[in-house]
Formats: C-alpha cells, structure tokens, sequence
C-alpha cells in the first residue's frame, strides 16, 4: 500500500487521481482548502485522512504533511497538482495578478514540497510528482505568465531529481496537454481583465477566444490520465518527464525538431565564443 499526498484533491485531476489510488488499496492524504469538499465526494473512507490546506500557506503544508504521518507513517507520493491559470498577453498581466499566480503555481508547489520532504529523506523513499503542462514546455501566445510558472516547475524538478536521486527519492515532471476538466472555467481559469487593443486580432488576442470555445471540448480524457498516473508510479523506473495526451506528444517534437534546426542554422556562431583550443589559461 502507497500512501499519498495529493494537493488540490477536491476537483479535476487531484480529484481522480485520489479516486484512482483508494479503489487500488492506497491510502490517501487528500488537501485542499476546503476538505468538505473532499469528505463530500468520497466519504468516510478508512484510508483517505482530507486535511485543509492552502498550498501558499507553509505552516499549514507541515501541519498537513505531519497530520498524514501521524495518520499513516509515511508518504510514498506526493502530487503537487495544486495550481491554476492565467489568460492574457506578458503585458497585459499585471504585477498583483502575476504575483498572486507564482504564490500558488510556483511558491506553493515549494512550500509543500518542503514539508514532505524531510520524511521522504527519513524513509530513504518516494516519488514526486510536479504538475506542469504542456505549456511549461513551449510558450503559447497568450499563456505567457502562466507558463512561465510551469517553465519555472520544469527547471526546479529536473535539479530536485538529481539532488534527491542519492536519497531514493524519485520526481516526475506530469505534463497534460489540454484535457476535458475544468480548467478553462472560472473557477481554475484568470483572465486578465486590462485587455489592450491593440492585441486583438493577434495570436494573443485570439487566443482568449479560443480558450472560452475550446471549454469541455478538449482532446484529452482526465479518466484515462489519472489511470496512467497511476500505471507510471507503479512502474519500476518512471520517467523524469511523463507527457499526457496527443496534443502534448505532437507539440514536443515539434518543439525538438525546431529547435534542432535553429541549432543547425546557428552551430558556428554558437561555437565560436570558446577561446581556442590551444589557450591554456584566462587572460
């Protein structure tokens, strides 16, 4: 039996993946800010301990991640999946939306982490897995800021996973493309409200309207991810990077083979900022 960690377990992914590891025998610790809304959803189960907790509140995240030790004696895995959204262009974001949206996505992520890891580092176990997006991968015009939050998640998984591999402890950076939830609703989704003219008819002007047609008619099935989530823990060796849906594994090679060809273009140039070869020592 695992024992969970899962942040933002009231709804979407969080939700099915708390689902996915109670009909499997884990146990589950299962947060979020109201954890009513959990206890609604899945009863009075005998191993799933909903614990309040706001991610960009660190007392909190270790009054939670030692409830659930008292609880169960361990935590095997801990799903940052606690986050949310952010629509518009880099300048129409302003400093207070940007802010409020790194505190959650980015700040809260290491907050949690935090917390669980120095029982992780006791038991000499676990796996980590940090929720970015496909837009963590390749900026999309119009998901600029929120992106950056996930860029910012990428860049912090990879180094925790070297630094935490001595430990036993494994990471794995999910990355869903767009999938049928709730997150282009308003109850996951800002937008940003100081829409500029001038950007209408651009890729990011156009982009606001795509996301409200695009909502509930996404590729990808939250069923189906929250199943494989479950089948890449269990795997002996998971991957650093476990891409979800067609729409993610399509924009990933194409993002390789672009950047193999601005490489290619650009070899020479790169290159020749070494010193030669025969110089022995900094002038």
């Amino acid at each position: 039996m695992k024992v969970w960690f899962i942040t933002g377990a009231s709804r979407g992914f969080g939700a099915l993946m708390t689902k996915e590891a109670l009909a499997s025998g884990d146990a589950v610790i299962a947060t979020a800010r109201n954890p009513k809304t959990v206890t609604e959803q899945f009863g009075d189960h005998p191993n799933l301990l909903a614990v309040a907790l706001d991610v960009t509140n660190e007392a909190q995240a270790k009054e939670a991640a030692a409830a659930g030790i008292t609880r169960f004696g361990r935590i095997d895995v801990l799903a940052n999946n606690a986050g949310y959204g952010l629509l518009g262009a880099v300048e129409e974001a302003t400093a207070e939306e940007i802010e409020r949206l790194y505190a959650t996505n980015v700040f809260g992520l290491l907050k949690v982490t935090r917390a669980v890891l120095p029982y992780m580092r006791r038991q000499r176990s676990g796996h980590i897995l940090n929720f970015s997006s496909i837009g963590g991968y390749f900026g999309y015009p119009g998901w600029g800021v929120y992106g950056s939050t996930k860029f910012a998640v990428e860049g912090l998984s990879e180094s925790m996973a070297a630094e935490l591999e001595p430990f036993g402890i494994k990471v794995t950076i999910v990355e869903p493309g767009f999938f049928r939830t709730d997150f282009l609703a308003d109850t996951s989704l800002a937008v940003s409200p100081a829409s500029i003219a001038d950007y209408e008819g651009t890729p990011a002007g156009n982009m606001r309207n795509f996301a409200a047609d695009a909502n509930h008619t996404q590729p990808g099935n939250p069923a189906r991810l929250a199943t494989g989530i479950m089948t890449m823990v269990n795997s002996a060796n998971p991957p650093l990077r476990m891409p979800f849906g067609s729409d993610t594994v399509a924009v990933i090679e194409q993002q390789h083979a672009s950047v193999e060809r601005e490489l290619a273009a650009w070899r020479q140039l790169a290159l020749s900022t070494d010193f030669p070869s025969d110089v022995t020592a900094l002038a």
